[in-house]
């Protein structure tokens, strides 16, 4: 079925998908990888966070963590 779609103004987009209109199929894919520190991913109003000694080694031996360009 057609839509009428009025004025319009995008801002930002950041990860999401937008379609206008007709549509059948929407599959947006993205991957990341985070690596953080001991209590660096805390969130809230009031955090108290005691570490020692804290080190993120990082050795990444994968080419590819998670393929998406087949994925359908």
């Amino acid at each position: 079925m057609p839509a009428i779609v009025g004025p319009i103004q995008v801002v930002n987009i950041g990860g999401g998908a937008i379609h206008f209109g007709d549509t059948l199929i929407i599959s947006p894919k993205s991957a990341s990888k985070t690596i953080t520190g001991s209590g660096s991913s805390n969130t809230g109003g009031f955090i108290i966070t005691n570490n020692g000694l804290s080190a993120s080694n990082v050795l990444d031996t994968n080419l590819v963590d998670q393929p998406i360009l087949g994925n359908n």
